[in-house]
């Protein structure tokens, strides 16, 4: 019965890399299907209709919020012209110097992705700043790897994966939080040596500019959409109510958007702004939102008891638990969370961590760790990730190219992850 569960997860990535069906129906179907596998009943304990579909869609709920409350924050952050303010001043501040204008828009990337992940951040960040690296003379691809590699920066802070991971691994926050502040030095230092090689190596590249703003100003900030210098810490306050605070994820998004409309909006305006903006942010969740229903389903067919005693034997055969085995092994493997592959934790992955922690092969807190290695990976170099994808083609590239030029990065910051897992939980 494990080879079969083990084939009907094959399945279900050829489904996904083929793209015959979108990853969040292909993982409720492997889903359904797992359950029927591993016998479950249709109906009552442990059934594919009570247990996999009704209990375990809603497991996610508390990150879907947050990814709403996210969403909503970084909707905030372009209407008010706070994203763009951040990027203008770091353009001005670095003048014709490319490696300085590449340094501010990677530390503008690396704070909007402490707020919202995916597509978003990147348009947040590229919009003025990729076109402003080009403009300097920042090859494309760099331009593009950039902004990705400075999201990469802030997912370890982005509150929304934390509550993702605390769910769906059964983590307290802190235990979460602690890691993620592990592995924060290696993105940094990672994008800093990305930036600092690719801009040398590369040389200087002078493509095409910013276009100018034919309007008539009555001031600059209008002209600019300048948004005032205070506002401008409204990115960082979720993370430092969070972090420093350690106030829960919910309030301390709720404060950032609160703060990012009080410093911004006349009192007559901020009754509009919210619904809008509110509104706004849940288009821009509603995929994030179906694929972590999908998860959720997923996560409560391989905690079955059936597909449990059925893959605990395979699993533990062929999972390492040397600590210098675990590491190799597991940084061989880093290229299967590419091109949604089996150990991308936002698709497959999700199913193979639970498997792992309900088989009781590694502790929670070592998934923990390997999972959020893999994405880091998986948010820079993936050649489906949106933002990748949206970053390359507004760039002029090929995801695949940066997918080459950034891939040995995010390779070694996931080592870096890897090598403190093992030495941590191991």
């Amino acid at each position: 019965m494990g080879v079969v569960i083990l084939l009907v997860m094959a399945a279900g990535v050829a489904l996904m890399l083929t793209r015959r069906l979108p990853t969040a129906f292909a993982l409720v179907l492997l889903a359904v299907v797992i359950a029927f596998v591993a016998g479950a009943p249709l109906t009552g304990k442990n059934s594919v209709l009570d247990t996999v579909l009704q209990e375990g869609a809603p497991t996610l709920a508390a990150t879907m919020i947050a990814i709403i409350l996210g969403s909503w924050l970084g909707k905030l952050l372009d209407e008010t012209g706070i994203a763009g303010t951040l990027v203008r001043k770091i353009v001005e501040f670095g003048g014709d110097r490319p490696t300085v204008v590449a340094l501010g828009v990677l530390a503008v990337s690396a704070l909007v992705g402490t707020v919202t992940g995916s597509a978003p951040a990147a348009m947040l960040a590229g919009i003025i700043g990729i076109p402003a690296m080009i403009a300097v003379g920042v090859p494309k691809v760099t331009a593009a790897g950039t902004v990705l590699m400075g999201i990469a920066v802030g997912i370890p802070f982005e509150l929304p994966v934390w509550q993702f991971f605390s769910t769906a691994l059964n983590l307290p926050i802190p235990t979460v939080r602690g890691f993620m502040v592990k592995l924060f030095p290696f993105a940094l230092v990672a994008a800093l040596a990305f930036v600092l090689v690719e801009t040398r190596r590369r040389g200087t590249e002078h493509a095409w500019s910013l276009k100018s703003v034919d309007t008539k100003p009555r001031s600059r900030r209008e002209d600019l959409g300048d948004a005032p210098w205070y506002a401008l810490l409204a990115p960082a306050v979720p993370l430092v109510l969070a972090l420093g605070f350690e106030l829960a994820i919910i309030p301390s998004l709720l404060a950032g958007v609160l703060y990012a409309l009080v410093t911004t909006t006349r009192p007559g305006a901020m009754n509009k702004r919210l619904l809008r903006t509110l509104y706004g942010g849940f288009e821009v969740a509603a995929p994030p939102i179906a694929l972590f229903v999908a998860i959720g389903v997923l996560l409560a067919a391989v905690k079955l008891p059936g597909a449990v005693d059925a893959l605990e034997p395979l699993v533990k055969a062929v999972s390492p638990h040397n600590t210098v085995l675990f590491v190799l092994v597991f940084t061989l493997l880093v290229p299967l969370c590419l091109y949604r592959g089996p150990l991308n934790v936002f698709g497959l992955g999700a199913g193979i961590a639970g498997v792992l922690i309900a088989t009781g092969i590694y502790p929670a807190a070592a998934v923990l760790g390997m999972a959020t290695s893999y994405n880091q990976v998986f948010g820079v170099a993936d050649p489906t990730s949106t933002q990748t994808v949206w970053s390359a083609q507004y760039a002029g590239v090929t995801p695949q190219q940066v997918m080459v030029r950034t891939l040995p990065y995010v390779w070694a910051v996931a080592l870096g992850g890897l090598c403190v897992t093992a030495a941590t939980y191991l």
